[in-house]
């Protein structure tokens, strides 16, 4: 057997990669993916109940670009959601990403805005140099933010307390001097109508791709000829992890049934300080089903398990850097997507990447 391109995982990125070189440049694919089903992390199903599951966490599509959004807009249409979530701080809901009146709240007073600006100014700490998570949090939004909304809820996402990770943990939450409510602030965001599997099956449905579900390429080395390889899984494992294995956080889940259309009155609410979960969401406030009954999805943070997030410190740097080194000789295998350059990136940026990389490396 012969392809001119395999793609080894079947999310967003290869999907991307995938669909692009078989229709616009006509070559012949093979998609391998270890799974038994389509659209990587992103991936929906109807569960016994008739309702729309995210499997693997709530996955909420943003981007600012246009490309983008013009792209995958060719395989759905688009239900048109903008993200809410609440933090549960003593016993109140509070906004997310940290606004006025989430500070209004944490300081347990009810003034104008240009007081409460004031008042996290006069609670932010000077910090000469910012070297980790905590020191972004505590020069950004100050010490109560930091003990009530940040300092617990990193530690059980990762394993680690804020100090010991990169700036980019925390440097990724927005604080906003307004009353504006949305968890994003892109120009673009929906949810796929029929889901994201319906959209990756469009994208991949093209006579000149062939897909193997359920395979690990490892077992097909050597026995199917190509011309390019992109990896879209982690980059220690194609090593064999040659250097030791890179640090991933995991995730586990819990869903709960009510007999009710909703239990919360937004889609997420994040639990910084009590219990092992970090945050829960009902996933019909995200696809808009009518339905009798609601389902409410449990994150438990954990080391082991299928990769989700690579941990951003200074040591997994230096473990990948070795990767990196060792991928950069490669000539017919390419890296991309969060687990390939071990990046935390969303969904729109690695869609992005794919389509950078078929223009300026496939196109040639």
């Amino acid at each position: 057997m012969r392809f001119d391109l395999i793609v080894v995982g079947a999310g967003l990125c290869g999907a991307t990669v995938a669909e692009r070189a078989a229709r616009q440049l006509g070559m012949s694919v093979l998609v391998v993916e270890r799974r038994r089903h389509i659209a990587g992390n992103a991936y929906d199903e109807y569960d016994e109940h008739g309702l729309l599951i995210h499997r693997y966490g709530p996955h909420i599509f943003h981007t600012n670009s246009e490309r983008v959004f013009h792209y995958l807009s060719q395989f759905t249409s688009w239900r048109i959601y903008q993200h809410r979530v609440r933090a549960m701080v003593d016993g109140q809901l509070v906004p997310l990403p940290v606004n006025l009146d989430t500070i209004a709240a944490l300081y347990h007073v009810s003034v104008d805005e240009p007081r409460l600006q004031s008042l996290i100014q006069q609670d932010i700490m000077a910090v000469p140099r910012v070297e980790n998570s905590r020191d972004v949090v505590m020069s950004r939004m100050g010490a109560r933010v930091y003990e009530k909304i940040f300092k617990n809820y990193t530690k059980k996402q990762w394993g680690l307390n804020p100090e010991d990770l990169a700036p980019s943990v925390c440097g990724r939450i927005a604080i906003r001097m307004n009353r504006d409510d949305r968890y994003f602030t892109d120009r673009y965001q929906g949810i796929p109508s029929q889901g994201y599997t319906k959209m990756v099956e469009r994208m991949l449905s093209h006579p000149n791709i062939h897909i193997l579900l359920g395979t690990d390429f490892r077992e097909l080395r050597g026995s199917i000829d190509y011309d390019t390889l992109v990896w879209t899984g982690p980059v220690d494992e194609y090593y064999d992890f040659r250097f030791g294995k890179l640090p991933y956080r995991s995730l586990s889940f819990q869903l709960a049934y009510h007999d009710s259309e909703f239990v919360q009155p937004v889609a997420t609410i994040n639990w910084p300080n009590e219990y092992d979960f970090t945050r829960v969401t009902e996933m019909k406030h995200l696809t808009g089903q009518f339905h009798s009954k609601t389902v409410l999805m449990y994150e438990f943070p954990q080391s082991d398990g299928d990769p989700y997030y690579p941990v951003p410190c200074d040591e997994s740097q230096r473990l990948y850097l070795q990767y990196q080194t060792l991928a950069r000789k490669e000539e017919r295998v390419h890296f991309l997507g969060r687990l390939g350059t071990y990046q935390y990136y969303n969904m729109d940026q690695v869609v992005a990447q794919a389509l950078h990389f078929v223009d300026t490396v496939l196109g040639r």
